[in-house]
């Protein structure tokens, strides 16, 4: 299943709008907490999709039966552009279990380049949902790879892949590299992916925006 978050009218639209919008991405305090506070609305839609139990709890004037997550999900971040995002999800996900991978681009000459994963920290992912977030899903190479490093760890019951924007062929890439109990969750879907794998519109360098230049 593939969910659009602006799709449906909310204040998670006015999030999109500020991230991005060139002169607002100038203030990086401003760009992180957009990119945080879009992860806490998408943590919570993805929460309703939870296996949930019902508990007793006591209240200083009697008691009240109230619904929760039969276990907490681990949250994959993937480096460094994923750490706000990550964020939102574990403000909601308060005891999620927390797994974090570094992934970039290696340039060649002529534009061509290749995913690689250099850092990997996780629990046992066996039988456990799998939350793997990313502000960015251009290609969705790299979110493939990590995913593929990860199952060293277990296999997930549930994945779910979230990012803040992708492009049309970075889903359909999720949808034919994923098994079949994965979800895709993005904040907005955009038609154009340039030459160099860049997102268009998009938002530009999501990791730069949140953390500066990188040489």
């Amino acid at each position: 299943m593939i969910h659009e978050i602006i799709k449906q009218n909310s204040v998670f639209s006015q999030f999109i709008r500020e991230i991005r919008d060139e002169t607002i991405q100038r203030d990086r305090m401003r760009f992180r907490r957009n990119l945080e506070r879009m992860g806490e609305v998408m943590a919570y839609e993805v929460s309703k999709t939870l296996e949930y139990k019902e508990v007793l709890v006591t209240t200083p004037l009697g008691e009240a039966e109230v619904q929760v997550p039969v276990e907490q999900p681990v949250l994959c971040g993937i480096m460094r552009a994923a750490l706000p995002f990550h964020q939102g999800f574990l403000n909601y996900f308060d005891q999620a279990d927390n797994a974090f991978a570094a992934a970039y681009r290696r340039h060649h000459k002529g534009g061509e380049f290749e995913i690689e994963v250099d850092y990997i920290s996780t629990p046992s992912l066996e039988g456990r949902v799998l939350i793997i977030v990313d502000p960015m899903l251009a290609t969705g190479a790299s979110i493939e790879m990590v995913y593929r490093h990860l199952l060293a760890k277990g296999t997930p019951k549930a994945v779910h892949v979230v990012a803040a924007i992708a492009s049309e062929d970075g889903v359909k890439f999720i949808r034919s590299h994923f098994p079949a109990n994965t979800t895709i969750w993005v904040g907005a879907i955009d038609k154009e992916l340039t030459a160099q794998a860049y997102i268009v519109p998009g938002l530009g360098d999501a990791g730069d925006l949140a953390f500066g230049r990188k040489d």
